[in-house]
């Protein structure tokens, strides 16, 4: 089992900043990839940002290039998720996810992941 627990939410205005993080105990080392995933009220949850717990290999989804970063430190068993020029249509309730096997394609389901942080929101004031 790994356990996610989601921080750095909270409300800010547009053009500002947050950084996520998403701190995982547990048997972290059977995890190979994590994802961040937003879901808005009324819309489904999808994919934001994923990377690769050892290569950091990153991937985004289009609407967040550019203004989103995502990284891991190892060493604390941590993910970063830094917001940059936030806009009123990033608020969501961000959550990160972690799975097991190492993927072939990026996984941007959410079927694709094992555990699941219990969510952190964050609000973009227009």
């Amino acid at each position: 089992q790994v356990q996610l627990v989601e921080s750095g939410g909270g409300l800010v205005q547009t053009g500002g900043s947050l950084r996520l993080s998403c701190a995982a105990t547990g048997r972290t080392f059977i995890s190979s990839y994590m994802g961040w995933f937003r879901q808005s009220p009324g819309k489904e949850r999808e994919f934001v940002a994923g990377i690769t717990w050892r290569s950091a290999t990153t991937y985004y989804t289009d609407s967040v290039k550019g203004r989103f970063t995502i990284s891991v430190d190892n060493a604390k068993n941590t993910v970063t998720l830094q917001m940059n020029s936030l806009k009123p249509e990033d608020t969501a309730v961000y959550y990160c996810a972690s799975r097991r096997s190492r993927p072939i394609v990026v996984p941007k389901k959410e079927y694709e992941y094992d555990y699941w942080g219990q969510g952190t929101q964050v609000t973009v004031s227009s």
